[in-house]
């Protein structure tokens, strides 16, 4: 086990996939000479060559649509697109190719194409560079959505994301870079959790609090703010958004009989609303009061000085949780006095 930042344990489960696979190639804007924004890539350019590690032009289409015709040849590129708003650009080779192919060839052909996006705000980096676009892609069937929030999930989803046929989009949370973590580089992908599965960061018995990302740790702060007030809460981080681990999250709800979503992207249409109502349709009996969702506002990303306001912190989180605890109305009033029915509104 070794002590790793986010980042490095990225660099760490990327290095790993390519020395395991000669097939596995990264591309992306400066990720060469210069290792990446984020310094994700750092090294190995120097280690693989420059046939394996490819600066590409500022073309995120381009990039993408490379990828495929890489993949559809028998390659495994990992493509890094430098912030998250960029990734728009590609959106047509994503959902009318990638997502597409391995249905509409019944089979016959695979596009493992894992595209790496630094997502969410909390950097004070202006609108395109602090986004979360997670329900896009959840949304668009054919692909797989997968965020981290730990160095040790960095490392190995990281690394299970390539080896998957399927194309994965993978979040990264880039104001947890510096997080740091005991990480086991070399876990073999046969002795760790699915993919796919959510995990139960903190037990609790009064409420469940479902997340992932950037704000699993502002979860885990909620929920021992929230044990000073006497109340118990269970922490889940999703880790998958696309499919989602619904039966570990109905299970803790059936415990607690309540539910909180938080994630920093827009409300509407949000990935807390599908959780909100896959819980209601499964957990109906058991529900002590309705599923509150603590989320980003319906607008577009603010300037730095404002993003305080965008991204639920950890007031807000616990706002949410006396909401569900019948300690605060659900309509109650916001903070200029006006009439206020959403936590995220």
């Amino acid at each position: 086990m070794t002590t790793l930042t986010l980042a490095k344990a990225l660099n760490a489960g990327l290095r790993r996939a390519m020395t395991d696979d000669p097939t596995v190639m990264v591309l992306g804007e400066d990720i060469g000479r210069l290792g990446g924004v984020y310094r994700v890539t750092d090294g190995l350019q120097d280690e693989f060559g420059t046939r394996r590690v490819v600066d590409t032009p500022l073309a995120e289409s381009g990039i993408l649509g490379t990828a495929i015709g890489l993949a559809y040849r028998g390659y495994r590129p990992v493509v890094e697109i430098q912030f998250d708003g960029f990734v728009y650009v590609a959106f047509d080779q994503i959902v009318s190719q990638l997502a597409k192919m391995r249905r509409r060839t019944n089979g016959a052909v695979t596009l493992p194409v894992t595209i790496r996006i630094p997502v969410a705000g909390g950097i004070g980096a202006a609108e395109h560079h602090s986004e979360s676009p997670e329900a896009y892609f959840a949304h668009t069937a054919g692909l797989r959505v997968v965020s981290v929030a730990t160095p040790q999930d960095a490392a190995t989803v990281l690394r299970q994301a390539i080896a998957c046929d399927d194309p994965v989009v993978f979040f990264e949370p880039k104001r947890r870079y510096h997080l740091k973590g005991e990480v086991d580089a070399d876990l073999a992908l046969a002795d760790a959790e699915p993919m796919g599965a959510a995990r139960v960061v903190a037990a609790g018995d009064d409420v469940t609090l479902v997340t992932f990302g950037s704000l699993v740790g502002t979860a885990l702060d909620a929920a021992v703010a929230a044990s000073d007030d006497g109340v118990s809460v269970e922490v889940i981080d999703l880790r998958s958004l696309s499919p989602i681990d619904h039966e570990r999250v109905a299970a803790s709800v059936r415990r607690t009989g309540r539910l909180v979503v938080v994630h920093e992207g827009p409300r509407n249409v949000g990935l807390g609303a599908e959780i909100a109502a896959t819980v209601t349709e499964r957990c109906f009996d058991f529900l002590e009061a309705p599923p509150v969702r603590v989320t980003g506002h319906d607008v577009p990303y603010p300037p730095a000085r404002l993003e305080t306001h965008q991204v639920p912190d950890l007031d807000r989180i616990l706002d949410g949780v006396d909401r569900v605890l019948g300690r605060v109305p659900l309509a109650a009033a916001g903070p200029a006095g006006a009439a206020r029915t959403e936590v995220g509104a």
